[in-house]
C-alpha cells in the first residue's frame, strides 16, 4: 500500500549541510504521521524526528537546533533539512510513515530502504 522513496543522501563536511526527502506513493492508505530514523553500523535504530499531519513535530536531543522536519501533505513527502552536521551524525537514514489501511482496523508502519548519509572531511 505505501512505497517510500528516498533522496538526498551523500557525503558531507563537518559543519555542512545536506537535506533529505522521502516522497510516499499511496494506495488506500493515509498517513498519520511520517519520520526519519538513522541507524549506525552496530548500533540501535533511533529516531531522529517526525511530524504528524496535524504538524506536531518530535526531535531527539541530539539533532535538537541542527534539524528540522517538514512536510507537504499534499504530495505526501517529508523532508529533513540537517545543518551543522557533525562526524557522529554518520548513519542510514531510514524514512519511515505510519496510518492507517483503508477499511482495515488498526495502524500500520511502512520503511524506505535508507539512504547513507557520511559526514566526514
Amino acid at each position: 500500500q505505501v512505497q517510500l522513496v528516498e533522496s538526498g543522501g551523500g557525503l558531507v563536511q563537518p559543519g555542512g549541510s545536506l537535506r533529505l526527502s522521502c516522497a510516499a506513493s499511496l494506495s488506500a492508505f493515509s498517513i498519520n504521521a511520517m519520520g526519519w530514523y538513522r541507524q549506525a553500523s552496530g548500533k540501535r535504530r533511533e529516531l531522529v524526528a517526525d511530524i504528524t499531519s496535524g504538524g506536531s513535530t518530535n526531535y531527539a536531543d541530539s539533532v535538537k537546533g541542527r534539524f528540522t522536519i517538514s512536510r507537504d501533505n499534499a504530495k505526501n513527502t517529508v523532508y529533513l533539512q540537517m545543518s551543522s552536521l557533525k562526524p557522529e551524525d554518520t548513519a542510514v537514514y531510514y524514512c519511515n510513515a505510519r496510518g492507517r489501511i483503508t477499511r482495515m482496523v488498526g495502524e500500520y508502519m511502512y520503511w524506505g530502504q535508507g539512504t547513507q548519509v557520511t559526514v566526514s572531511s
